[in-house]
Parts: C-alpha cells; sequence; structure tokens
C-alpha cells in the first residue's frame, strides 16, 4: 500500500512489554498470538504503522519470522474525522440488530476500501475472485448511510424469499411477532420486499397481517375518513362479501364495481379501505393486501371501519 517503510531503531524508544503486575502490555500479546495462530500476512489500518517496527523487532528477537504488513487508510465518519462514538461508531452485531443482511453489509464494508470499475454489487465468490491489495484505495474513505441503505435494499429484493424468510425469524422474536397464524410469512416477504429497505423494516411494516388492528393512524384518519365514507366502505363491504374466490383479479375487479356502483373513482374509496384493513395509509396493492390478511378478517376490519366513522360522525 505504501511500499516499503524503513524505520531506524536509533528512533525506537525502550517500549514496555509487561507491567508490574506482570500482564502483558498489547504490543508483546499481539505479536505472541500472530506467532500462535501462524498469521502471514497482516492488513491493518495505518494507524498502526508507528507499532509495526517494534513488533517486528520482538517477533525476531523471540526467534521467528514476521508476517508481511500492509496498512490501509482508516475508515472516517461522515464529515472527514476519524471514526468514534459521536458518529454513532458500532460493533457488528448492531447492524444486524438495525436489521441488514449479512450480504449487504458485507458488500458495503468491501466496498470502502475498495473497487472493480464501476461495479457496486457483488457476490462473495465474486469478492473472492476480484478482490486484489493493488485496488485498495489511498485515500481513507467515509461511511455513507445512504449507500448501506441502498444495498440493504437491493438485497431484500434480491435475495431468494427463503433466504430473507430465514433472515427474518430473530426480527420476529426480537420484535415478538407471531406469524403462526396468518398468510405464509414467504407470501408477506414478496409482497413487502420491494417497499422495505431492512428486516426491521419488513418486521414492523407487516404486523396488520398477523395482529387485528385495534387502532387508526390520526393523520391517514383526518384526511380519508370523511362523513361519505362509512357508506363507500358499506358498499365495498357487501361487493366484498359476494365473491366466490378470494385472489387478486377478483378483489381487484370487486372493488372497481364498488367504484361504478357508488359512482366514484378509486381514489375516494381506496386508501380508506387501506386504513380500515391495516390501520395507516401504507400497505402493497389493495388486492394482495386484502388477499394475505384473509377475507373474514378484511370484511371484519372494513366493518370496523365504518362502525368507528359513524361513532366518529
Amino acid at each position: 500500500m505504501r511500499g516499503k517503510i524503513r524505520v531506524s531503531n536509533a528512533e525506537l524508544d525502550d517500549l514496555i512489554i509487561a507491567r508490574s503486575d506482570g500482564t502483558p502490555t498489547y504490543n508483546f500479546t499481539v505479536v505472541v498470538d500472530d506467532i500462535d495462530m501462524g498469521i502471514t500476512n497482516v492488513i491493518r489500518g495505518d494507524d498502526h504503522i508507528n507499532n509495526t517496527p517494534r513488533q517486528i523487532n520482538i517477533m525476531r528477537a523471540l526467534g521467528f519470522e514476521p508476517p508481511m504488513f500492509a496498512h490501509v487508510p482508516m475508515i472516517l465518519g461522515p464529515d472527514g474525522q476519524r471514526l468514534s462514538k459521536r458518529h454513532g461508531a458500532v460493533g457488528v452485531m448492531q447492524y444486524r440488530d438495525d436489521g441488514f443482511t449479512p450480504e449487504a453489509l458485507l458488500n458495503y464494508l468491501v466496498r470502502l476500501g475498495w473497487s472493480h470499475g464501476d461495479q457496486e454489487v457483488f457476490s462473495k465468490a465474486e469478492m473472492i475472485e476480484l478482490f486484489s491489495m493493488e485496488a485498495l484505495n489511498r485515500t481513507p474513505s467515509a461511511i455513507n448511510q445512504d449507500k448501506l441503505m441502498w444495498l440493504s435494499q437491493h438485497y431484500l429484493k434480491s435475495l431468494p424469499v427463503e433466504e430473507v424468510v430465514r433472515q427474518t425469524q430473530w426480527h420476529l422474536a426480537y420484535q415478538k411477532l407471531d406469524t403462526s397464524d396468518g398468510p405464509d410469512l414467504a407470501d408477506v416477504v414478496v409482497a413487502q420486499r420491494e417497499r422495505v429497505k431492512t428486516l426491521v423494516d419488513l418486521v414492523s411494516s407487516s404486523r396488520y397481517f398477523y395482529e387485528d388492528v385495534t387502532e387508526y393512524d390520526e393523520k391517514a384518519v383526518r384526511k380519508q375518513f370523511k362523513t361519505d365514507t362509512a357508506g363507500y366502505l358499506s358498499v365495498v363491504h357487501d361487493v366484498l362479501a359476494e365473491l366466490p374466490e378470494w385472489e387478486d383479479e377478483a378483489i381487484h375487479d370487486a372493488i372497481q364495481r364498488a367504484c361504478e356502483q357508488l359512482g366514484i373513482k378509486l381514489g375516494k374509496v381506496g386508501p380508506p379501505i387501506r386504513i380500515a384493513v391495516t390501520g395507516s395509509g401504507s400497505s402493497p396493492s389493495l388486492e394482495v393486501t386484502l388477499r394475505l390478511i384473509g377475507r373474514e378478517c378484511s370484511l371484519r376490519r372494513i366493518q370496523r371501519a365504518v362502525n368507528f366513522i359513524q361513532k366518529s360522525g
């Protein structure tokens, strides 16, 4: 990375390798650790350059040949300063807790200090095949949360559905969401994966598929639940209740028929339906949302919204 760095022994101080209580210091410990593990190549931050000649001398004094050392530029915060707690610098497991897939995090980290043309997305196999020390950046890289979010969303959309389901299990347990009674989680992943950026988002935005809606978003209610809305939803309820099959196309056509019967456009009834069955103004398409929630549950929630509007009015 920096070519050969030569340091005269005269420039080095007489460093301490053990404290008064007998415990070894860092520079001695890492040397013994490297020897014990048979390390042949060390790649680390350039903030360790000052330690390297000291560690080489200790290793040679112990009768071992030192490994090859390469020092890469540090990773900086968005403000160009060295990472610290004020930047929110966290451990790897925090990224898991925040809902990032291992694939997204690995891809993000490898691109922080290395590049291969304009390519942004790399599989593990491509990283192994294409990586080279010569392509490592010579200048520090800065944390870019937007890029991490972009990669996270990319992998949620492109990973096999069963893999997303597997990785979601930890977050389901952490957020205490029981999916045993409701739609197949794989179907929910298919419906939601284009709309979310992290596994945390996926779980938190999917509760209405498995838990009853007990309250509505106040802002959405003020905007969409008007005096006439109860009547509109009642007609939609009755048309949907007559469907012989609870499938996407049938649900879509039924809502359109209700709009024609009422003489209104979908914009008048679509958002209220969504609020009625999900509690908020955001969800996959109406037909997909209603299909996954199920006939009985959807009709019950729509009727509950009708009652809510009538009582509020």
